[in-house]
């Protein structure tokens, strides 16, 4: 399929500035792709130089002229390849803000143009092509008055008591275990891991809780902590595991491998008691003022929970004729994005670094598959935005940096700079505003309240190690190094 985009024959625009004549020939190449070719007249490209000449002319230095008196000829000449520079630039700008204008592409990517190849012909007109990723058009299906279940439970004070103790461990004392190792004991380990009988890779130092899993960024050893139990000091394991169908390293997907676990030493840690110099260290003026504050981050989690259960109600919905194809490249790209948004959300609900891991660990094992559906997502919510004409105010963003910063114990402004520098401020906007799309849909939709599963005991220990050595780095790991270097 192809369309043909032409400007109208007038050289100066309504508000009196110049208007190219090009014209735009778009061809459908494949899911939410076009191919464009762009064709610049003559007159077009005389246009421009003859403005770049004039420009320059009133600027260079030559010796012998004063400036603004340097002869257009010896301009033209000395400054041919800057000429030719400005140019090109000009032209390819200004065609592409055009198109832009007159025809509803709506990128999701910058454009793919080789600049530097392209040379503007001394005679006749000039023709550059590219592709370009767009957002899928589709029609928006119904999503007011959606019948949905909404689990719901109550905090009682032994999750209070469940989190509490969890949470004052990152304040207590690493201890030597001297007999066998027991539950919740931390591990400290080397991994090796064999292919086919040959050396593959290798995990130098890791540190682990002993639980029933051990997930790693591409495979999980489901029968970790039976491999592992009453495990003392100098000890060794071995076991096989299968690398994840998705993994970053193609050739090793679904296959199996050895991994070869040495024991460098066992310990647990020696919870503190929570005196006067703790509360201090922690920031909370009593023992009440944190039990209250660790039920408030446990009702963050319960919201959490509700809004994903719904949430994942709501987009089986509204993304069940979203049957339309996207491109690998925009799918492969997007994947760093999408656990980074995932983290986001985690992190705002205040769970702890290893869950927030085993979340990221368990995206990773399917990353393909589970971003495109985060995409398709994504582009549903985005339109019912827009429909809707959400914005997210400064304010807001201002707000989930403070509950953020707050549960990580830092300060605002050093989570703020952290999410500048990393990108992940834009990926927050866009967050929110996906979120007031899905409160739109959740305010318009019928309830039906179900009894909520209790919180099941955290059976899985989360790395940022992988078994393939390609593996990309993670996410949640990152944000921690750069928490750790300010």
């Amino acid at each position: 399929m192809s369309d043909e985009l032409a400007t109208t024959e007038e050289t100066v625009s309504a508000d009196g500035e110049y208007k190219m004549s090009v014209t735009a020939k778009i061809d459908e190449v494949g899911p939410c792709k076009k191919h464009v070719t762009v064709t610049v007249p003559r007159n077009d490209i005389e246009h421009f130089y003859s403005e770049s000449v004039s420009e320059l002319g009133g600027q260079a230095t030559v010796p012998g002229f004063r400036v603004g008196h340097v002869p257009t000829k010896l301009i033209e000449k000395r400054f041919r390849q800057e000429l030719s520079d400005q140019v090109k630039q000009r032209v390819l700008m200004e065609s592409l803000e055009l198109i832009a204008e007159d025809n509803d592409l709506d990128p999701i990517n910058e454009p793919t143009i080789d600049i530097e190849s392209l040379e503007i012909p001394e005679d006749g007109e000039f023709t550059f092509e590219f592709e370009v990723e767009v957002r899928p058009n589709f029609k928006l299906p119904e999503y007011k008055g959606l019948k949905l279940e909404r689990p719901a439970r109550e905090i009682a004070d032994k999750d209070v008591d469940e989190y509490l103790t969890r949470f004052l461990g990152q304040y207590g004392e690493m201890e030597e275990r001297k007999g066998a190792a027991e539950k919740e004991d931390y591990l400290e380990l080397s991994i090796k891991f064999e292919h086919d009988g040959k050396y593959l890779s290798e995990i130098a130092e890791l540190v682990v809780p002993l639980r029933p899993v051990l997930r790693l960024q591409d495979a999980e050893i489901t029968n970790f902590g039976e491999l592992m139990a009453d495990v003392k000091t100098g000890d060794t394991r071995e076991t096989e595991v299968e690398v994840s169908g998705e993994a970053d390293q193609i050739e090793m997907r679904g296959e199996k491998v050895k991994a070869l676990f040495t024991v460098k030493s066992v310990k647990y840690i020696q919870t503190p008691e929570i005196n006067e110099e703790l509360l201090e260290r922690i920031g909370a003026n009593s023992e009440e003022e944190l039990r209250e504050e660790v039920k408030n981050i446990l009702e963050r989690q319960l919201t959490y929970e509700q809004r994903q259960s719904t949430r994942s109600q709501v987009l089986d919905k509204i993304t069940e004729s979203a049957d339309w194809d996207l491109p690998e490249t925009l799918v492969a790209k997007q994947v760093e994005n999408a656990l980074r948004r995932e983290i986001l959300e985690m992190q705002q609900a205040g769970f702890s670094r290893q869950d927030i891991q085993a979340r990221e660990n368990e995206l990773r094992q399917k990353a393909i598959s589970s971003t495109r559906q985060a995409l398709k997502e994504h582009f549903v919510l985005d339109k019912i935005a827009t429909t809707e004409n959400l914005e997210v105010q400064p304010s807001e963003i201002d707000m989930e940096i403070y509950y953020m910063a707050m549960q990580q114990g830092e300060s605002p402004r050093r989570i703020r700079a952290r999410m500048v520098k990393s990108g992940m401020i834009e990926n927050l906007e866009a967050q929110l505003r996906e979120r007031k799309a899905v409160d739109v849909i959740l305010e318009k939709a019928e309830y039906t309240d179900t009894e909520m599963k209790p919180q099941e005991e955290n059976k899985i220990s989360a790395v940022a190690r992988a078994v393939c050595p390609s593996f990309a780095g993670s996410a949640a790991e990152e944000e921690t190094e750069e928490a750790d270097e300010e």
